[in-house]
């Protein structure tokens, strides 16, 4: 039955493949041909293989290789004085490029030149600022890393927190900021654990790097027992939590208890962020404590004296997209841990702890070893390499274009990774079928947007539409969308809506940097955006009204004992995840020292392997007279 809808010519061949009046062999040119059909890439292999060559991204930066490069590396942990040391050097060069994680880090470097009298310039994904006017650039510039220019001169670049070149997602922009930055001293600033791999990318540039080591400004110390109650807080702690569901837990209970904590996490507006450190840092105000998420890691000034850990394992995507519970890495629990005690605040000591009795064995651990290593930085394709593809397969979407790119580039895997895609590729699927020219279609999948977000989702297609329309995104357009005026949140439900708001105005504000006669309402939006800035953080102030109002449930005494059923989950995941030695470990069946007699025989092992007679066992043939 099915044979009545293939081709004529092919269902004529089988029938006579049938009647042995032909060979199985007449059948492969159709074979061909559908091969050509659905893959085809396959005819013109060698120019794709050419395009997606990653083996070398030094030779992608001429400007960079044609100039004379010193690099210097700021080793050392949180609370060391590395990134300030840089900073000097920046401000007393005569132009200087700051390249930062976070707009907050990179908006803090901006004022603090500005105010030591270095016209600096900020430029965001989002924004940009001119120090000496609209229009006339600075020698001097502060931006976001991956808006980092490798195509203007500076006397000195700072790349700060270079271990991020292994971000799964945002590597790239790292690796091409060090690569590629046309400056004649180039100081990085991060983990030591980056120096290696640091080294070997400055090697393959014919670079040499310098290396000066920092120690912790101040005392931290790791406490003997845990919080165990909220009753047992002090001022000046900062309990840490890794779900928005145990912000609010551990809000509430404070409260409950008479306490009132500021609150910052990662989905907040940076003005709420910094309005909740501001409240907590001021000693004659009356909040003391501060619940957060790894969002303090960086980018915040708090004075912090004891950091707690509410829990060690923290929620991730697999990469199937499913969550799962991991243990916090070494690098995580050192980074976090670090932001208590901090150089020049009142808390010139710090401590951590956790908060169950259970982790404090485990946070030891974490902290007594060091990051691993970083073995490799990320890379990304561009723009120009995506278009050459879709001159060779102009009917390809431009999610199979990445599909087939990933599948086809070579990568120096001893020093590069290809950074994770499926954002940009789920993007691309939802405005598939929008009509839009390829460059600008991918610079619209760029864009970064919170995807689990069905709200931010939908207006980045209205967007998308508007454009392929040719019709400008106006201010009353937005605002028709957005549904203003914005009133203050009454449930946690409505905060979380406005913090998408937030969101979308700001994917406005990115995509008006890149398509201004599309985005025009620029000056508009921003005031907007203050303005909801504001109605957040009243909202986040009151967050336990919120809870009650969203109808949640008095917090039960099994939040204090840890006794509950998502526990005992979070300890499995504690025992089943993470690398084997901690896992070892946490079970009490090796210690520390016994790992470091381990790690003395696995070199001892190492040594043996590398030596000739061992790679080459069998004796050599006497060649034949």
């Amino acid at each position: 039955l099915e044979s009545e809808s293939l081709p004529t010519d092919l269902h004529i061949v089988i029938n006579d493949i049938l009647l042995k009046a032909a060979n199985i062999t007449d059948i492969f040119p159709f074979f061909l041909r559908h091969a050509r059909l659905t893959f085809p890439h396959l005819e013109c292999m060698d120019d794709l293989k050419k395009i997606s060559d990653l083996t070398f991204p030094p030779s992608w930066y001429p400007n960079a290789r044609s100039m004379k490069r010193k690099i210097i590396f700021h080793a050392g942990p949180t609370n060391s004085g590395k990134t300030h040391n840089a900073l000097e050097r920046f401000l007393t060069a005569k132009s200087g490029v700051y390249c930062g994680p976070l707009k907050l880090l990179a908006t803090e470097v901006y004022k603090k030149a500005n105010d030591r009298g270095t016209a600096c310039d900020l430029v965001t994904g989002e924004e940009r600022k001119f120090a000496l006017g609209e229009g006339n650039c600075a020698s001097h510039v502060s931006c976001t890393v991956e808006m980092t220019s490798v195509n203007v001169p500076y006397e000195v670049a700072i790349i700060d927190e270079i271990q991020l070149l292994r971000d799964p997602s945002r590597g790239w922009a790292w690796t091409r900021a060090l690569l590629g930055v046309m400056a004649e001293e180039i100081h990085v600033c991060g983990e030591e654990a980056a120096i290696e791999l640091i080294t070997a990318m400055a090697m393959t540039c014919n670079e040499n790097v310098e290396v000066f080591r920092y120690k912790r400004l101040t005392e931290l110390k790791t406490e003997s027992t845990a919080l165990v109650s909220l009753d047992n807080v002090q001022p000046g702690d900062c309990i840490v939590c890794f779900s928005k569901n145990d912000i609010y837990s551990v809000s509430r209970g404070l409260e409950a208890r008479g306490h009132e904590a500021a609150v910052i996490y990662g989905g907040l507006p940076p003005g709420t962020k910094l309005a909740q450190a501001q409240k907590f840092n001021d000693p004659s105000s009356s909040c003391k404590l501060l619940v957060a998420t790894d969002a303090i890691g960086m980018g915040l000034n708090l004075s912090i004296k004891r950091i707690i850990f509410y829990s060690l394992i923290k929620p991730i995507m697999n990469e199937n997209g499913e969550k799962e519970m991991d243990v916090i890495s070494v690098s995580q629990a050192l980074q976090i841990a670090g932001r208590a005690g901090r150089y020049g605040t009142q808390f010139d000591k710090g401590s951590v702890t956790t908060f169950k009795s259970e982790d404090l064995p485990i946070l030891k651990n974490l902290l007594s070893n060091r990051p691993d290593l970083l073995t490799k930085g990320g890379l990304h394709p561009t723009a120009e390499q995506i278009e050459m593809y879709a001159y060779h397969l102009p009917n390809s979407t431009l999610s199979n274009l990445m599909n087939i790119f990933e599948s086809i580039c070579t990568v120096d895997d001893s020093l590069y990774f290809m950074c994770n895609t499926e954002d940009f590729k789920f993007l691309a699927d939802m405005i598939q079928h929008v009509p839009l020219p390829l460059r600008a279609r991918y610079v619209f999948c760029c864009a970064p947007i919170n995807r689990k977000m069905p709200f931010i989702c939908s207006m980045f297609l209205k967007f998308a539409r508007q454009y392929s329309r040719n019709d400008a995104i106006t201010y009353n357009w937005l605002c028709r969308h957005l549904r203003t005026p914005f009133s203050v949140p009454k449930t946690i439900a409505d905060l979380v809506h406005l913090e998408c708001v937030f969101d979308v105005l700001d994917l406005y504000l990115w995509l008006s940097t890149r398509f201004s006669d599309m985005f025009p309402a620029v000056q508009q939006v921003r005031a907007l955006q203050e303005e909801l800035d504001k109605t957040i953080q009243e909202g986040v102030t009151q967050i336990t009204k919120l809870l009650e109002a969203s109808g949640l449930t008095k917090i039960s005494s099994s939040m204090e004992d840890a006794d509950t059923e998502e526990e005992r989950l979070k300890q499995k995941a504690l025992k089943s995840r993470g690398r084997l030695t901690d896992r070892l470990m946490a079970e009490g069946l090796l210690t520390p020292s016994m790992l470091n007699q381990l790690r003395k025989e696995w070199q001892q092992s190492a040594q043996y392997l590398d030596e000739p007679d061992y790679k080459n066992p069998r004796r050599k043939r006497k060649p034949r007279t």
